[in-house]
């Protein structure tokens, strides 16, 4: 044929389905781990003490990209946290059998289940660094002299009746934590011999922010309005502001000499100006 060679290319064959499975598996999984690793992360509630907010065999979605980027613990937040310390005592062995055991571990790598091994706990944050918390019994929690409107306690339960506490100061970096079930939950108030019951922020794995499973239980995890009342948090914002205002004191001062200055020797010029006009 003129202007060509008159043969045509091969056309390239398409791969089968089964040859592009394995590729399609592998990208799947680290993207899974990729989202688990940074993102979001399924947890299982292993027990009743965040009763009745979380019910145990509920699965919760946790957030772990805030914390990437400085974001910390804040009041009224439930949160996942490792372990501080003896918090969760003797862990129980399993009895499942191996195949059950190694599905558990392959879901749990990419994040679709919790692992078995990880000694996780969750609770709601009750007070931040620089916070002072404290319940008497027949009263409510208290944080910076406020005290709070709890209706996620679990029904029947008291804020604090069997176990009393405080006046603590919580050391910066680290968070009070209470479960919703009080007369169920082994919080900040019976490990007071470790930092005074408090968990540092670096132990904190994540927020959860939704239910996810099972489906007639999905739900968002909202900050009660209780944790926005006006002045709750003045005593932790007030170290922030002395240091600002410390700083722009001799600033001000600096200026307001400089202006004095100013004034006085325009005003001791002045006079000659009206004599030469004169």
């Amino acid at each position: 044929m003129p202007g060509g060679s008159g043969k045509l290319g091969k056309p390239k064959k398409v791969r089968s389905f089964w040859k592009e499975l394995p590729i399609l598996v592998i990208i799947a999984l680290a993207l899974a781990l990729l989202i688990k690793t940074f993102l979001v992360q399924a947890f299982s509630i292993p027990s009743d003490s965040m009763q009745n907010t979380l019910q145990r065999g509920d699965r919760v979605l946790v957030d772990k990209l805030t914390p990437w980027f400085g974001s910390e613990p804040e009041r009224g937040e439930v949160v996942v946290f490792h372990d501080p310390g003896g918090w969760l005592g003797e862990t129980q062995t399993s009895d499942s059998g191996p195949v059950a055991e190694g599905i558990q571990k392959a879901l749990s790598f990419i994040g679709l289940m919790p692992s078995a091994e990880e000694k996780d706990l969750i609770k709601r944050v009750i007070a931040v660094g620089g916070d002072t918390v404290s319940c008497k019994r027949g009263g409510k929690v208290v944080v910076n002299g406020k005290p709070l409107d709890e209706p996620y306690i679990f029904p029947g339960n008291t804020p604090c009746d069997e176990k009393p506490f405080g006046p603590i100061k919580v050391p910066e970096g680290r968070i009070w934590v209470m479960g919703d079930h009080r007369q169920d939950s082994l919080d900040s108030r019976y490990h007071q011999n470790l930092n005074n019951g408090t968990v540092s922020v670096d132990d904190v794995v994540g927020r959860a922010f939704v239910v996810a499973w099972p489906i007639d239980r999905w739900s968002t995890l909202s900050v009660p309005s209780t944790f926005d009342q006006p002045g709750l948090g003045a005593a932790a914002a007030m170290a922030p502001s002395a240091v600002g205002l410390a700083g722009a004191l001799p600033i001000v001062l600096w200026r307001r000499r400089r202006l004095i200055a100013k004034v006085r020797a325009e005003a001791e010029v002045r006079p000659d100006r009206l004599t030469a006009d004169c």
